[in-house]
């Protein structure tokens, strides 16, 4: 009870004060995408006075602040920006792409769409809930600040049901994309700054007491155990809620205490969910106002020594990385047919598993990774050297953990959280890192926990390398990142290295590759060549087999991808080439090469 306290405890300080809806894709919403009015402000007049004062901490505000939304009432008044004749943005959607003046811009665009009250019951509560935003957001109604979120990659939503009008409500988004040396990730990435609205935003209708939350999977080390919780919002004490799987013949009724109940359903039917059969249950969620429904599937993921078991047998983890771009608009992706686009990618690679780099991934990806039987590896973007000594930097990577879990914990689908990606070792970056996973195992205990590590050549050996990171004592299973052959030394050397790996744990290498231009031939020594990538590969998977306590590979990347720190022109022109299919859609050379592997390691551990 102690632990189911402390996870509320913790649920409850989401999102800046909102407790986070779950399962908003069952809840009855009304969908605010497509086209909303949009002003550049690169020097945030609409936010700051001439003082740099900020109009939003003045009571009232002044009527210059755009989020006001005003208009002159006279000839005579003077007003210095209107929605209603500036351009327009598609959300979602990233503004990068969608005005040539925006691809690099970098700082503040508002945001404005009108509605009508929606609801169809005036006693019921109305939120408002944005999928992403990337990556600083402040968010008012009708003149009125409902809060801000920071992250780029997580979801969010506010309460409007005080402020709304029958008619005419004007909601109002500050969207900031700058980079901050405190923020998560920092300034430094390998990958393109998209600002702006990136997922969708719903309006969403909700009865006075709700559910607002829910967690239904297997009972860590009890394969016969679904366990979990419900929480429900504005509900009085003893309401009772109702959890029914019907195929499993199980109907449960909770009565809950200050909206709280957990409970736990024995069953010795249940067909688990693996990628060969993902099998999917109908789990129906209700209280007597209320009902939602979410298709899940059970398993067990856990660690014996070297292995890695799922649903207690030893597997090998066929992986690709994945950014969120969909690389034939070069843009950011945000639907479900971009999902479906990469996720058919790798199941043609002959993947069971993919790593979703460098953040949470749209909600898109995991439900048809449910569908589709492919395991995941989802991260936050603690990336490289984030601020580790700062305790808001901590609080803010802490959020977009909660975040992501809150969202994801029932997506059968989700084997690893991943808690960072190449950070450099230090006692501040230890002790951050150990925080965000004494979060992780109290909101999630079911999961397996990791990070991309790095390595190091051997002093008296070069053709060593250790693996001896001490964060990975704490971890499950351990990431590590190489690129022989491409950052260092020849491919041809990557069979005669050896690894020195300090941990009885499975190893997962969450990085290798090397870039080439499709249709681009030439020997296998000439760089940018197909020919290079490929027998880069090549010799990558020679190595891998002698790898000890290896269960797994998720080579970078699945796809060419936009990224502002590659500017080799000809070759790169703002694009990684370390793609296995290029932005046109052509498979190079060496996705064949890692296909084979892969059909390969599909035999061996049948």
């Amino acid at each position: 009870m102690r632990y189911l306290l402390f996870v509320l405890l913790l649920l409850s300080g989401l999102a800046r004060g909102e407790a986070l809806l779950s399962n908003t894709g069952q809840r009855q919403s009304v969908s605010l995408n497509g086209a909303w009015a949009s002003i550049i402000d690169p020097y945030e007049t609409g936010y700051y006075n001439y003082r740099h004062q900020a109009y939003d901490q003045e009571q009232p505000p002044s009527l210059s602040a755009f989020f006001m939304n005003h208009h002159a009432r006279d000839k005579a008044e003077l007003v210095e920006y209107d929605f209603d004749q500036s351009p327009t943005l598609n959300v979602p959607g990233d503004w990068n792409t969608q005005r040539e003046s925006l691809f690099y811009y970098e700082g503040t665009v508002w945001f404005k769409r009108s509605f009508d009250d929606p609801r169809g019951d005036p006693q019921h509560r109305l939120f408002v809930y944005f999928g992403a935003v990337n990556y600083q957001a402040e968010v008012y109604l009708n003149g009125h600040k409902l809060g801000r979120h920071e992250g780029g990659f997580t979801p969010f939503n506010f309460e409007l049901t005080s402020l709304l009008r029958p008619k005419a409500n004007f909601l109002v988004v500050k969207v900031d994309n700058r980079r901050l040396i405190e923020a998560v990730p920092t300034v430094n990435t390998d990958w393109w700054n998209y600002g702006g609205i990136t997922r969708e935003v719903l309006l969403i209708e909700e009865p006075k007491s709700f559910i607002q939350d829910y967690q239904i999977q297997l009972k860590k080390n009890s394969p016969q155990t679904i366990a979990g919780f419900v929480q429900l919002q504005g509900a009085a004490d003893g309401e009772v809620v109702q959890i029914e799987i019907a195929e499993l013949g199980l109907l449960q009724s909770l009565t809950t205490h200050k909206g709280y109940a957990a409970f736990e359903i024995t069953s010795d039917k249940i067909h688990y969910w693996s990628p060969q059969a993902p099998k999917l249950y109908q789990v129906v969620v209700q209280t007597a106002s209320q009902r939602l429904r979410d298709d899940i599937g059970f398993r067990t993921i856990s660690t014996r020594g070297p292995d890695i078991l799922l649903n207690g047998k030893s597997i090998y983890l066929r992986g690709i990385s994945i950014h969120e771009e969909n690389p034939l608009r070069g843009a950011r992706a945000f639907s479900q047919a971009d999902a479906l686009q990469a996720l058919t990618w790798a199941k043609e690679l002959g993947c069971n598993y993919v790593r979703l780099a460098h953040y949470p991934h749209n909600e898109h990806m995991l439900r048809l990774a449910d569908q589709l039987g492919l395991l995941v590896w989802e991260e936050i973007p603690v990336y490289w050297t984030v601020d580790f000594g700062n305790p808001a930097t901590l609080k803010n990577a802490r959020q977009q953990l909660s975040e992501a879990i809150s969202r994801d914990r029932n997506r059968a689908s989700i084997i690893v959280w991943s808690m960072a990606n190449e950070t450099p070792p230090s006692a501040a970056r230890n002790a951050f890192l150990l925080s965000l996973m004494e979060q992780a195992r109290a909101l999630d205990s079911t999961r397996l926990l990791s990070a991309a590590l790095q390595h190091h050549a051997k002093a008296s050996d070069p053709l060593t390398q250790v693996l001896d990171d001490r964060i990975g004592a704490q971890l499950d299973l351990i990431g590590v990142n190489e690129y022989i052959g491409w950052y260092g030394g020849l491919p041809s050397d990557a069979p005669r290295t050896s690894w020195d790996i300090g941990f009885d744990k499975p190893v997962v290498v969450s990085e290798f590759g090397a870039g080439a231009v499709a249709g681009r031939h030439g020997s296998r020594d000439e760089r940018w060549t197909e020919e290079y990538q490929e027998y880069l590969y090549q010799q990558t998977l020679l190595m891998l087999e002698l790898m000890p306590n290896l269960r797994g590979v998720s080579p970078w990347i699945l796809a060419d991808f936009r990224s502002p720190k590659r500017l080799l022109p000809g070759v790169q022109d703002g694009w990684n080439r370390k793609g296995l299919i290029s932005n046109t859609g052509i498979k190079k050379k060496a996705f064949f090469t890692l296909r084979g592997f892969y059909e390969k390691k599909e035999l061996e551990y049948r």
